[in-house]
């Protein structure tokens, strides 16, 4: 019901807003859970799952005893559910959604009639039409023929009625498993040596760098775990600032990680994965030159792993013509960079207001940080007016009138003018 009706009927009604994706993870979460009772399982709809148990339940000792577990071991994670056995998907969904049970093959008709229309999965047009007709049940709809309900409610109603009884094959198809990335080495002596851990090293990452290829996938994370023979281990991971299966290029940002290791007794096994993959097209890797933007991904990985990727930055162009709020800091592994404006000049290097002590209007002659200068050449202005929806102390002189003033003596500065409280500043300095 609407959000306006229920706090009608309950005023101490408590609501919150749904976290779908929260939601959504975890409902993989269960799904995989629910694995141990059928070898497919899939979602149904937002809020359920639907295992096809075929040749499962004499492993448990029966259907009940099946559902029982089932029932007993969300009760202890803390999970409300309602579980339904039957002999269609359809019928399954049905049950599970109007108390649950379990319905015996040859009584699909005798278990569902009683169930509302809406218990079939068809859409709230379809099942306000039939309550005009006086369908209400499924008992109603099943022995009526099935060309005039398709003539009057559409093929979709008849398809999840014949569904629900049996007339019509409705297998669960499970989507696949997400592919793992990973690969391990078992050495039969240990190891301890630096250049040793590099040559096993190089082995994994041809054999991870084949698969994520296969599948078109490129690494952004990757970590090495290496088990000592008194059966402790160590571990390192690095990040990659775009996605990446070039070995040799990989192998280099592991180097400083593994001579930082200590291999004790020595090292019998080693085993890389990569946790965190994204999509990757075929390109041209290996022996040959580095492209600018591969170039400039190695600097941000190197940089990133030794200080942490949120901490390298890069500047992006922002919606706004005041120079303080004319860009924002992103990290430089998860941006891309994009072009500033050609409309606009701004100077490279950006600071606080600093008045100066100026002649003149643009200024002939001006004193900044204890130098006395000389305007060669003036250009301007461009008027910049304070975005009054936001308050910014700064700003409180009103708008201002931007010079970009060449020197005599080198400084090539951006000055302005503030027309209400007359006074000189200098903001910025281009290169």
């Amino acid at each position: 019901m609407a959000l306006a009706d229920a706090r009608a009927i309950c005023p101490d009604l408590t609501t919150r807003p749904a976290d779908l994706a929260a939601e959504a993870t975890a409902l993989a979460a269960l799904r995989r859970f629910t694995g141990r009772y059928a070898p497919l399982v899939t979602v149904d709809g937002a809020d359920g799952l639907m295992a096809d148990i075929s040749g499962v339940p004499h492993l448990f000792g029966g259907e009940a005893a099946l559902r029982d577990d089932l029932q007993a071991r969300l009760e202890r994670a803390g999970l409300h559910a309602q579980s339904a056995i039957a002999p269609t998907r359809g019928a399954a969904h049905a049950l599970a959604r109007h108390g649950g049970g379990i319905l015996p093959e040859g009584r699909l008709l005798e278990g569902l009639g009683a169930l509302p229309v809406t218990a079939l999965r068809v859409d709230q047009a379809t099942a306000e039409a039939l309550s005009r007709m006086g369908l209400t049940r499924i008992a109603d709809l099943a022995h009526l023929p099935r060309a005039p309900l398709a003539r009057r409610f559409g093929p979709g109603l008849v398809l999840r009625l014949d569904q629900a009884l049996g007339a019509q094959a409705e297998p669960v198809a499970a989507p696949p498993e997400a592919p793992h990335f990973g690969v391990r080495m078992t050495l039969p002596d240990p190891i301890g040596l630096q250049s040793d851990v590099m040559a096993g090293l190089d082995r994994l990452l041809d054999r991870l760098c084949a698969q994520l290829a296969a599948h078109h996938r490129g690494a952004r994370r990757l970590r090495l775990d290496l088990r000592r023979v008194d059966r402790q281990a160590s571990q390192i991971e690095i990040g990659l600032a775009r996605p990446m299966r070039d070995p040799a290029r990989i192998k280099a940002l592991f180097a400083k990680g593994v001579e930082e290791v200590d291999a004790g007794f020595g090292i019998d096994a080693l085993r890389l994965s990569a946790p965190i993959t994204e999509p990757l097209a075929p390109e041209q890797i290996g022996s040959t030159p580095a492209h600018q933007a591969d170039a400039l991904a190695d600097l941000l990985s190197s940089l990133g792993n030794r200080i942490g990727f949120d901490r390298v930055l890069r500047l992006l162009p922002s919606d706004s013509l005041i120079p303080e709020r004319s860009f924002t800091l992103a990290p430089a592994a998860y941006s891309q960079p994009a072009p500033s404006p050609t409309h606009r000049t701004r100077p490279a290097i950006l600071f606080p207001p600093e008045a100066v002590t100026a002649t003149g209007h643009p200024p002939v002659q001006f004193r900044w940080r204890r130098m006395q200068l000389t305007t060669l050449r003036a250009t301007g202005p461009e008027r910049i007016t304070p975005e009054w929806w936001l308050e910014d102390p700064t700003w409180r002189s009103g708008l201002r009138d931007y010079w970009r003033i060449e020197t005599r003596q080198g400084p090539r500065l951006w000055l302005f003018h503030t027309p209400q409280n007359p006074g000189w500043y200098a903001q910025g300095e281009f290169p």
